[in-house]
């Protein structure tokens, strides 16, 4: 008789998601670049979604707290039980938790700036013309010029900036970063077509560069602040040392 063939695992078979934070009742995920939080209609190409994934993953039920855009990777926060879901919703309608982003955008940007810009919704369940109040803080850490022509320029600018929004409007850090002419790489709906056009043909770059690096919150149950990092996902990490010479492991 021939050797008997292995039991496959699916887990095995399905993408593994890198766990930053875990409690009885609270999972943090370091949520790749491109992968949906859940079901959309207006995605139905997408065949993997973080909340199935890290239900396989736990073997158990998930709730997540907050969303991330699709293209944007970095902290996404779960729950593992109802109440605890609907406490940090609380937290998240009442300002309580704090999200710090990093984004590489064009051109050099101010050291500090506040951008208050009140953002139309893009939801029309609620009505056309809804506008919220909006407000992000700005702070450059890294810029950059690098020997890549872009139209009449012989070279092109790039900022490294860190983003601290005080509201959670949809997409509010891309159509902020388009309002002050300063919009994130690799953002097709708000950013530069041509910037985006130009990273595809010289650095086969497609991924949005932003990045949910920290939150920080009081956890519901045991009032612990708890501080949660993600590391950079390996396309950040590539063009942060194309631009910047900025090497991580």
């Amino acid at each position: 008789m021939g050797e008997e063939l292995p039991v496959l695992n699916p887990i095995n078979e399905r993408k593994i998601l890198s766990i930053l934070y875990q409690s009885p009742d609270l999972v943090a995920i370091n949520k790749p670049h491109g992968l949906l939080v859940h079901r959309s209609m207006i995605a139905s190409d997408a065949s993997e979604f973080a909340v199935q994934l890290l239900r396989d993953q736990l073997g158990q039920r998930v709730y997540p707290a907050h969303r991330l855009d699709r293209k944007t990777s970095g902290v996404l926060l779960f729950a593992l039980n109802e109440t605890l879901n609907s406490a940090l919703q609380q937290q998240f309608a009442d300002g309580q938790v704090h999200k710090t982003y990093q984004a590489i955008v064009r051109g050099y940007t101010d050291d500090e700036q506040e951008i208050d810009y009140p953002l139309r919704r893009d939801d029309r369940s609620v009505g056309p013309g809804v506008v919220q109040e909006a407000f992000t803080r700005l702070k450059t850490l890294r810029r950059t010029e690098v020997a890549l022509p872009f139209g009449k320029h012989a070279t092109s600018r790039y900022s490294l900036v860190e983003l601290t929004p005080t509201t959670g409007r949809m997409h509010q850090l891309r159509k902020h970063m388009a309002h002050i002419f300063h919009p994130i790489i690799g953002d097709r709906p708000h950013g530069c077509n041509k910037q985006n056009k130009l990273f595809k043909a010289h650095f086969g770059m497609e991924t949005m560069l932003l990045h949910a690096q920290q939150i920080r919150f009081r956890h519901p149950v045991s009032a612990e602040n708890v501080v949660i990092d993600a590391p950079f996902q390996s396309e950040f990490r590539r063009m942060l040392d194309v631009l910047f010479g900025e090497k991580l492991p």
